[in-house]
């Protein structure tokens, strides 16, 4: 499905967003964000568009994509898409190259959470966390790649977690997914950065999404979880989507021309202790 609307930022050259001045660092990029129906990648896909890029906004729930498209000024398209089936991520980059010639930028951003030890974490979690979070990544990079590649290269970003760096209580088989991306972006980096393709990520600290619900119903007491998790960071809060979605610009655009392999640390402090 198709959106297009006129570009916010055409003639412009700069849009106000959140208090930050943006600049169209990516006019003429054509970027997947998958996830994109909330949380990080709602964030992501709509920071994006506002530096100019064409967005193809990948999720399970379409009708969560078309909200976050609805507050798109650029083009979109919106693909349903599961990041754990390889003939749905092929037919999604497939798609976005038949319709807009190429690929410039992949965001790995889909993922899942549970909260449990290794002792409590069942088996079902444990296959679901390894399919969405690692063979999702693995899966975007395998089809992305060719695609930039052949487009004169561009960008991978994919969506790792201070839990890759530090232990976090309750998060066992989390970190241990979290891990597997940096690694796997490490070695992504080296075998195609002679190809124009930089392979980077993200590790975000605890970001306010709608997962964090989700986690912190399940203690006995949500609210007190949820300070909880404010507390873990040294600045006090939780970090904001639009925070990642900064990094994630950068990250796409030619201005971190020289940043490959990098695990770029937004955490509120947390692995500065």
């Amino acid at each position: 499905m198709r959106r297009r609307k006129p570009a916010i930022l055409a003639g412009t050259g700069k849009l106000e967003i959140t208090g930050v001045k943006v600049m169209n660092r990516l006019d003429g990029k054509r970027a997947i964000v998958t996830g994109a129906g909330s949380g990080i990648g709602r964030a992501i896909a709509i920071r994006l568009a506002s530096e100019g890029a064409r967005v193809a906004l990948a999720d399970l729930d379409t009708e969560a994509a078309e909200s976050v498209a609805a507050e798109i000024d650029g083009e979109t398209l919106i693909q349903r898409s599961d990041v754990t089936d390889a003939a749905s991520v092929e037919a999604l980059i497939s798609g976005v190259v038949s319709e807009w010639g190429g690929l410039d930028v992949m965001v790995n951003n889909a993922g899942v959470g549970a909260a449990a030890t290794v002792v409590d974490t069942s088996e079902e979690d444990y296959d679901r966390m390894m399919d969405v979070c690692v063979r999702g990544t693995f899966l975007g990079m395998k089809h992305a790649i060719p695609a930039i590649r052949e487009s004169g290269g561009g960008s991978v970003v994919n969506m790792s977690s201070v839990a890759a760096l530090v232990g976090i209580a309750d998060r066992a088989l989390y970190c241990a997914a979290k891990g597997a991306i940096l690694a796997m972006t490490r070695g992504a980096a080296v075998d195609h950065v002679g190809e124009g393709v930089r392979v980077n990520c993200i590790a975000p600290g605890t970001v306010e999404t709608p997962w964090i619900d989700r986690i912190t119903s399940g203690y006995d007491d949500p609210e007190e979880a949820r300070k909880n998790m404010q507390a873990r960071q040294p600045h006090g809060r939780f970090v904001q989507p639009e925070e990642i979605a900064a990094m994630a610009a950068y990250l796409a655009s030619d201005e971190s021309a020289s940043v490959i392999g990098a695990c770029m640390i937004v955490d509120g402090g947390v692995t500065a202790r």
